[in-house]
């Protein structure tokens, strides 16, 4: 099975994927769960170590993900798109609870 040459252009695109979109995303999901958390009555530090950690291993799985998913475009979309709707969900929750 014989598969084409991967592309500067595509290897460019997954390392901006990885660190960039991976850092978006992971942005949004801190911010969600630490704003899911601080209205669900958890203490604030303990929603910031619960976030920080979660959001690590997120990163860490984005990272690693981004090298070997098939397609770029549908990467791109997930990670912008998550990363969109958490942060407009953390934003949404933390005017609630302010």
């Amino acid at each position: 099975m014989a598969t084409a040459p991967i592309s500067r252009r595509d290897i460019v695109s997954r390392a901006l994927a990885a660190v960039v979109g991976g850092y978006a995303f992971t942005w949004g999901l801190v911010a969600f769960i630490m704003a899911g958390m601080v209205a669900a009555d958890m203490e604030f530090h303990d929603a910031e170590h619960l976030s920080a950690i979660i959001g690590f291993l997120a990163f860490l799985v984005i990272f690693v993900t981004a090298f070997g998913a098939r397609r770029i475009g549908r990467l791109w979309l997930v990670l912008a798109g998550g990363a969109a709707i958490m942060t407009a969900a953390a934003t949404l929750i933390q005017n609630q609870v302010a």
